[in-house]
């Protein structure tokens, strides 16, 4: 690959806002951007979080519920206020439960959908017009390798990353007119402090074996530097979609698990 390609460019937008701030992806993407030298607009809902993240890093915090229609109103007029952007970064979301179909939550499927479609759905809905002004906006969307394939115990989270998904294909075919580029990663095993807990509803001994005897899972900042290349790319240059696994996750059903790893840890 030409290494000029990772130098920024007048052409790359330094602007950016990134949903999902107060925890592992997200907050790791703040850091990554404004250590590039962006001004980043940091939402999530926990405000303690934000404020610690804005001390470490100068990222601009706003506390938010991106479900809510008044909030989402109040992160765009805060934005607005703050000089716009010209870079949408979606990493809010999340799994919730592991049970079959036939033992599925209903209040946990909402709960998916709302968070991981809905959430983006309206974001992306609001901040539209001001990346359409720009001539050269980027919408990011984080979904997974859930995405991609089905699995016994994940259909939930499947469904809510598939519709995910396809909001993002559908998104890059009608805003090319725009010129708005649409960028989807798909990360696949990523070990977070909280995104397995949170599955697992809190139980840190399930939450564990989630991860247990994988050698190297990718971490926050494997999938932030990910996320970083791709919108500091000129923006002539489209990722549409990029997987990215750990080595010993060859595919959704197969991990390489090795008894010695649980050991050393």
């Amino acid at each position: 690959m030409n290494a000029q390609l990772n130098k920024p460019t007048t052409d790359v937008p330094q602007r950016a806002l990134v949903t999902g701030a107060s925890t592992g992806i997200g907050q790791a993407t703040v850091r990554a951007l404004t250590a590039q030298g962006w001004q980043v607009f940091a939402v999530a809902r926990r405000a303690e979080r934000l404020e610690r993240l804005a001390a470490e890093t100068g990222a601009i915090v706003i506390p938010a519920d991106i479900t809510e229609d008044a909030d989402v109103a109040r992160i765009l007029a805060e934005v607005t206020a703050g000089g716009g952007i010209d870079t949408l970064i979606n990493i809010a979301g999340g799994a919730r439960g592991a049970e079959k179909v036939a033992e599925g939550k209903s209040e946990d499927w909402d709960w998916m959908y709302r968070v991981n479609v809905l959430g983006t759905m309206k974001l992306t809905q609001a901040f539209l017009p001001m990346l359409r002004a720009e001539r050269r906006g980027t919408v990011l969307n984080l979904t997974s390798t859930a995405a991609l394939v089905a699995y016994e115990g994940g259909a939930g989270y499947n469904a809510a990353k598939f519709a995910q998904r396809a909001l993002t294909q559908a998104l890059r075919l009608e805003e090319v007119e725009h010129n708005l580029r649409v960028i989807e990663v798909l990360p696949g095993m990523v070990q977070t402090e909280e995104f397995a807990l949170n599955r697992m509803a809190g139980n840190k001994e399930a939450a564990a074996k989630v991860y247990q005897g994988v050698a190297a899972p990718l971490t926050a900042e494997d999938v932030a530097e990910v996320v970083r290349y791709a919108v500091t790319l000129p923006h002539h240059v489209n990722l549409d979609e990029i997987v990215l696994r750990p080595v010993a996750q060859a595919a959704a059903h197969k991990v390489i698990r090795n008894a010695r790893v649980e050991a050393q840890d």
